[in-house]
């Protein structure tokens, strides 16, 4: 994605998101025309044009704060489950009133929108819905694309298998013409035909003419958190203290998909790798433009090696995340982007006070924040405290005083009996 672009998205160009040329998923950030305020539903987080990411950053901000124990306003949930069409798909964006368009539904939107309710629970029967929608919508390889119909591509399927996991839907289950899940990851992913550095990759989609993968760095980083068998929220998986394994390729082997089992850890090592050579951030390349630093797949990348229980790999690029965010979020304006980083931050287990603030302030006011949410700020806090204890002595004080002038008093009586 671009800096602070929705995952999975076909609209950006080859490079972008490895080849695809279609018009979906785009940014987070806002479009072209920036809409006025009015034209931002009520509920929503974010004050963007919603048009291309309104169900994706609202999706992403409800998982965010599931996950720092936020309990968000009605609105907000309402405004998600009100985006799903009735057999059961999201679009990236509906607009009150309108009728569903089945052209207009895409994996992506309904992957994150299952995940996000999955977070935030009692709406078991839209989480049922989403998962039968996808099902209904898996290629015959195994994959999906981001609208039904097309070829699929690794960012989508990789988001399928994430909210396949979320619903608690066996992946290795889920299959069109004897293909299933796992099998449609497989499709993308670089192996042991490919030169070592390029080994457990990801690309976007195959050459339409060779097949050949070319590795892409945010369909690596997003399929690499399902192929860990992860979701949204992420938790720290089983820790080991060994880097990712790469894949074990013996020459003259025979050229087969990577086995599920080994998925993981080829695409761990690969980021690893390119992490390191990077400055601890994977790079976005574009034709006919300078490279600069790709936030989000560097994002999904520490996402996915913390899944697989690597987070002493994850770690520098923690910390390139936290040290850059300002710039990637727009100082914290941009939903979708403080959401990612806030789960990133969740899953690293860091301090993330300052990131629920900035993101609350991005919707309406939530029901119920946990204590450990609050406001990092210490100055409100500091200065009732400080009345309070200062009250505090002051009775103290008055009653010392009290208590002193009462014994007196006695005393005096005392002498005089």
């Amino acid at each position: 994605m671009l800096t602070a672009a929705r995952l999975g998205a076909a609209a950006l160009s080859a490079a972008l998101l490895a080849g695809t040329a279609a018009t979906p998923a785009l940014a987070d950030s806002p479009a072209p025309t920036s809409p006025t305020a009015a034209a931002v539903p009520e509920g929503l987080y974010g004050k963007g044009d919603p048009k291309y990411d309104g169900v994706w950053r609202q999706s992403l901000a409800l998982i965010a704060l599931a996950g720092a124990k936020v309990t968000p306003a009605d609105s907000a949930v309402s405004w998600l489950a009100g985006q799903q069409c009735e057999d059961g798909g999201w679009p990236s964006f509906r607009a009150a009133g309108a009728a569903c368009d089945a052209k207009t539904e895409d994996s992506n939107a309904t992957a994150v929108a299952v995940q996000a309710l999955v977070a935030l629970g009692g709406h078991q029967d839209s989480v049922d819905k989403g998962v039968q929608w996808l099902k209904a919508n898996q290629n015959a390889d195994g994959t999906w694309a981001f609208n039904p119909g097309n070829p699929g591509d690794a960012n989508s399927t990789g988001l399928a298998v994430n909210a396949l996991f979320a619903a608690k839907a066996d992946p290795a289950g889920v299959a069109k013409s004897g293909k299933n899940a796992f099998d449609g990851l497989a499709v993308f992913q670089v192996g042991c035909a490919a030169p070592a550095d390029q080994r457990g990759a990801f690309a976007y989609q195959p050459d339409p003419a060779s097949g050949a993968l070319a590795p892409n760095a945010l369909a690596t980083a997003q399929a690499s958190l399902a192929a860990a068998g992860g979701w949204l929220p992420v938790a720290a998986g089983v820790r080991s203290d060994a880097a990712p394994k790469p894949l074990a390729c013996q020459d003259g082997a025979p050229t087969a998909a990577v086995a599920h089992a080994d998925s993981a850890e080829a695409a761990g090592a690969y980021l690893t790798a390119q992490l390191g050579a990077g400055g601890n951030h994977l790079t976005l390349t574009t034709p006919g433009a300078a490279p600069t630093p790709d936030y989000t797949a560097t994002a999904w990348a520490a996402l996915g090696l913390t899944q697989s229980g690597h987070p002493q790999q994850a770690a520098g690029a923690v910390d390139w995340l936290t040290q850059n965010g300002a710039t990637w979020t727009k100082a914290g304006t941009d939903a979708g982007a403080t959401a990612t980083l806030l789960l990133v931050t969740q899953a690293a287990q860091r301090d993330t006070a300052a990131l629920v603030q900035q993101l609350t302030a991005l919707g309406p006011a939530p029901k119920a924040v946990a204590s450990s949410s609050a406001s990092a700020s210490p100055a409100p806090a500091s200065k009732s405290n400080g009345i309070g204890q200062y009250w505090l002595i002051a009775v103290g004080l008055v009653i010392g005083i009290g208590g002193g002038l009462l014994l007196s008093l006695q005393r005096k009586r005392g002498a005089k009996l």
